[in-house]
């Protein structure tokens, strides 16, 4: 399975220690596994990494991580 990060994502993941990055690409490769939900009322689905949350969808072979961030601000909507 091909994994295609947005901009953002690449972002987070670079603010972060080595631990909690490692953490989160781990889980990442480990899907279709983990604790996974589909999102309501939008498309994608939530995988939970700790107080961290990665919206994503896929398409075919390919997994596009839509967004990482914190339990608090991954759900807010861009203006």
């Amino acid at each position: 399975m091909e994994i295609k990060y947005s901009k953002q994502a690449l972002k987070f993941l670079a603010g972060q220690d080595v631990f909690m990055r490692q953490r989160v690409i781990r889980a990442i490769e480990r899907l279709p596994l983990g604790d996974v939900v589909k999102l309501q009322n939008v498309r994608g689905y939530r995988l939970r990494v700790g107080d961290c949350r990665v919206i994503f969808d896929r398409d075919g072979h390919v997994l596009y991580i839509e967004k990482i961030d914190t339990r608090g601000e991954v759900y807010k909507r861009r203006r």
